[in-house]
């Protein structure tokens, strides 16, 4: 099949003409290699076209790479995203608003073709992975590097170790416990003799902390899993003794807890204590924001208040979200997208229609800056994806397609 032939293909199925012999024989050859050059080809031509000129700026092209990379490094099915804004409620009109539903339906499935076709790409020719498909300007000199792994572990003698300077290996030794920094960059504790608990011992508790700018993975004596994002802490014991495994949380942290029904785990933030028993879930409750919010992914978790009114106690159900505002003593149940709660531990930035003040916050956070704004804080919602790993200036560059404008100067960073 010719590069024009393909092209025709593409456009035609973007515009969702396609007979279903035509369909089947488009997907039937997209993971042929001798097609590979002309499949690139053709989406080149397709996003350079006047009838998807949203889709021809190069960076929007890129986060949908990138995105793809990210899942097939996991080896999970291609996924695509696109960055869009939806302007101020006084700017929204009736034509305004069909004409962005057209667009928008015409980016997602031009979007989910090129996810396809790059998708069969790079899982069928692995061996070119390496090539940068992320093509942005350079760094500049008033660029901020992303956040990485970093923390430091606090033991109960008061000493403290920071885990990004230390070498892998055990790093102290409490009772029967050892603290092990793994290759992999983790923290564990591991019991002599395996997960055994005695109810005589008395617990003796180390707070891992990361800072603005870091992240930290902790395997917990009972190989329950803890991802600590930037500006958290995680307070834990050696050694789970007694009748619930009991640990303390600030600033946000996502949970995969190791199943014991014998001893159920309990987390507490703030006033707030959410009990489980094998399950994932995220907790978020950083000083800055307005609400301390709990999201189950799957399990069961009970979220209790431990100060208001009493036995005010929700059980949240997979896919819902506890929040609780600051000073208040009501919980609030909603259904969230659990996918864009726990990109972050996922090494993804992933926004749904949220406002400037919310995506800085983030920033603040990882990258260690101070944002400010020069005058009132922007209108309008943000719904983008882009990896975590990129440097500030690029995730700027995204949001800049929105019309915002940003200044560096060293760790401020200013709204324009």
């Amino acid at each position: 099949m010719s590069n024009a032939d393909f092209s025709d293909l593409l456009n035609r199925y973007l515009n969702d003409s396609l007979t279903a012999e035509e369909l089947r024989e488009l997907l039937a050859r997209l993971g042929q290699p001798e097609n590979t050059e002309a499949l690139k080809e053709a989406i080149d031509q397709a996003l350079a076209s006047n009838a998807y000129s949203d889709l021809s700026d190069k960076s929007r092209t890129d986060i949908i790479f990138r995105k793809i990379l990210l899942q097939a490094e996991k080896e999970q099915p291609p996924a695509a995203s696109v960055i869009r804004m939806t302007p101020p409620a006084g700017e929204r009109g009736g034509s305004h608003r069909q004409g962005n539903a057209r667009l928008w339906r015409r980016i997602t499935a031009a979007a989910a073709c090129i996810a396809i076709i790059a998708g069969y790409y790079f899982l069928k020719a692995p061996s070119r992975r390496s090539i940068d498909i992320v093509k942005m300007r350079p760094a500049q000199s008033n660029d901020v590097a992303p956040g990485r792994n970093k923390a430091i572990l606090q033991l109960a003698d008061s000493s403290s170790i920071v885990l990004d300077d230390s070498d892998t290996g055990t790093l102290a030794q409490q009772g029967s416990t050892k603290i092990l920094k793994l290759t992999n960059g983790q923290l564990a504790c591991i019991i002599a003799g395996g997960n055994k608990q005695h109810a005589t011992n008395q617990p003796v508790y180390n707070i891992i902390s990361t800072p603005r700018g870091g992240q930290y993975q902790v395997v917990l004596p009972d190989g329950s899993r803890v991802w600590l994002n930037a500006a958290s802490s995680l307070r834990f014991p050696t050694a789970f003794v007694g009748k619930e495994r009991a640990v303390t949380v600030t600033g946000e942290a996502y949970f995969d807890i190791a199943p014991n029904r014998n001893m159920p785990f309990t987390v507490q933030v703030n006033d707030t204590k959410i009990e489980v028993l094998g399950t994932r879930f995220n907790v978020m409750s950083y000083s800055n924001e307005a609400m301390l919010k709990t999201t189950l992914l799957d399990g069961a978790v009970r979220v209790s208040q431990l100060t208001g009114k009493p036995g005010e106690s929700i059980k949240l159900s997979p896919g819902q979200q506890a929040s609780i505002y600051n000073g208040s003593a009501s919980i609030m149940v909603n259904p969230v997208d659990t996918e864009s709660i726990v990109a972050w531990k996922n090494g993804l930035f992933q926004f749904e229609s949220s406002d400037v003040q919310t995506i800085m916050r983030q920033m603040e956070r990882w990258y260690d800056v101070d944002v400010q704004y020069a005058g009132k804080a922007p209108e309008g919602h943000y719904s983008w994806t882009v990896g975590r790993d990129q440097s500030l200036l690029k995730v700027l560059r995204i949001l800049e397609e929105g019309g915002l404008k940003f200044k560096i100067e060293g760790k401020n960073l200013t709204v324009l």
